[in-house]
């Protein structure tokens, strides 16, 4: 399966000897659990958005430090892009960043939470099954960075886990898209290190209990296994009808 990845952040340049850029991320992942894929990149942050919904098997949307209400050309482009995958009923999992613009491209709202930064590991709890959960689990914990947050999903769009602390963390629309408030592809060791380098803008009893949290288990080869199969079952069905 070729795999299209619509990057919207670069790594800090201070933390990409070490752990990377997020293709690298997402690419380590994925291929731990399925070395047969294959990936293509396009730098929507620098305006590099798609012109063929064709051009791969399935879509995948990479998170950002920016917002997705920040009016940037890019993020209106790629909302445009994401609408067009709908229309033509492409599989599509969005991460984070690409899950908030889901929503918002599909007429969601996402807002700033009141809640402040998630950070560290997040603990879900699953409040729908669907066949392409499988291994099936109750919970899903993983690790996050955030501020933002869906507030109310596109209309008919089914919320399957979720948490006192963000109440939309993974819904689907359709047969076809998905997304995500957390992110399987950060390492631990990469959200310590996040977490540090933005100390000046988290609270430091926040970065407390973020790094505290680490030390639990993390779900981040399952859900990598719950968005192949995912996408694989979307791609045998017209989810246009």
């Amino acid at each position: 399966m070729l795999i299209g990845l619509l990057q919207c952040d670069d790594v800090s340049e201070e933390l990409q000897p070490r752990h990377g850029n997020y293709p690298e991320m997402f690419e380590r992942l994925f291929s731990a659990v399925d070395p047969t894929l294959e990936f293509r990149v396009w730098r929507c942050l620098d305006g590099d958005i798609p012109g063929d919904v064709d051009a791969v098997d399935a879509w995948l949307t990479t998170g950002s430090r920016y917002g997705v209400n920040d009016g940037d050309d890019w993020i209106e482009a790629l909302c445009g892009f994401v609408r067009e995958l709908w229309a033509a009923g492409k599989p599509l999992v969005g991460i984070c960043f690409g899950h908030q613009l889901m929503a918002k491209a599909l007429g969601g709202e996402v807002v700033k939470s009141e809640r402040g930064w998630g950070v560290g590991m997040s603990f879900n709890r699953l409040s729908e099954r669907a066949d392409w959960m499988d291994p099936w689990q109750e919970g899903l914990d993983l690790v996050v960075s955030h501020q933002d947050q869906v507030l109310r999903p596109p209309e008919g769009a089914v919320v399957l886990a979720e948490s006192d602390f963000c109440p939309i963390y993974v819904m689907q629309l359709g047969e076809h898209f998905l997304g995500v408030q957390g992110h399987p592809e950060f390492g631990k060791a990469y959200s310590a290190d996040l977490m540090e380098r933005r100390r000046n803008i988290i609270p430091g009893n926040r970065v407390r209990e973020g790094l505290a949290s680490l030390n639990a288990p993390v779900d981040d080869q399952l859900m990598v296994r719950w968005i192949l199969n995912f996408m694989r079952r979307a791609l045998t069905v017209d989810a246009r009808l």
